[in-house]
């Protein structure tokens, strides 16, 4: 595991729980909106946190922490997550594991073992649109439909979640997520967050107005469909 990042307390990153927040370095996607790019990409501009340290970290707070969120860049890309899981699992947290869908397998093995609670899936676009949106041309998609397909069939409480971008997402996307999704469970459109660390520089986000559309035309097939910090 090459672990970059430690949040050591947080109310809002797992629903319902007191987390903390494990962040992974490198992805195999190259989203041009991702807003860190020194993670995903690996840039070595991070010090890297032993996996020991984590560890002693979980022990010292076992009965105060409720849970463990797994994120990135991509966890599942990780050769030693399925240990990392049972470790933490052993210590007795549920864990939320943030992904984005790209392995399927291991996701359903990790839930059917009981290593995950609750999976926060991101949903980058509409099919015949995601090679942009994740920056690999002609991407195939199929991976990330069993993915979909995995979770729509509430084997595990999870999340559906699109960050929304000027320049890649319009209304038939949008149309086309909520055919994808029918009847998802939770569902949530948020808003592109500028930084100086985003892959491509010069995207924009929706003003509100139009965020709102979006929200509406989704909402014809996905009832639950909620904007994200609004």
């Amino acid at each position: 595991m090459v672990i970059q990042g430690l949040k050591k307390f947080s109310l809002l990153d797992y629903p319902g729980k007191l987390a903390c927040t494990v962040f992974t370095a490198g992805c195999n996607f190259r989203c041009p909106y991702c807003y860190y790019k020194p993670l995903v990409m690996d840039t070595h501009e991070n010090k890297e946190i032993p996996l020991e340290d984590v560890y002693a970290f979980l022990e010292k707070y076992q009965g105060i922490l409720d849970g463990v969120c797994l994120t990135g860049g991509e966890p599942l890309i990780q050769h030693g997550v399925e240990e990392f899981l049972t470790h933490v699992a052993k210590l007795g947290y549920a864990v939320k594991l943030e992904t984005n869908g790209s392995f399927p397998d291991k996701l359903r093995r990790f839930v059917s073992e009981g290593l995950v609670s609750y999976v926060a899936m991101d949903i980058k676009n509409s099919p015949q649109s995601y090679g942009k949106t994740v920056g690999i041309k002609g991407y195939d998609v199929e991976n990330v439909k069993k993915s979909v397909e995995f979770l729509l069939s509430d084997r595990v409480p999870y999340e559906f979640c699109t960050t929304v971008v000027l320049e890649l997402h319009q209304r038939s996307d949008f149309e086309s997520i909520g055919r994808w999704i029918t009847n998802a469970k939770q569902y949530y459109l948020q808003g592109f967050l500028n930084s100086e660390y985003v892959i491509q520089q010069g995207l924009h986000k929706y003003n509100d107005f139009i965020m709102e559309q979006a929200l509406e035309i989704v909402r014809k097939e996905v009832p639950s469909a909620k904007l994200r910090g609004w």
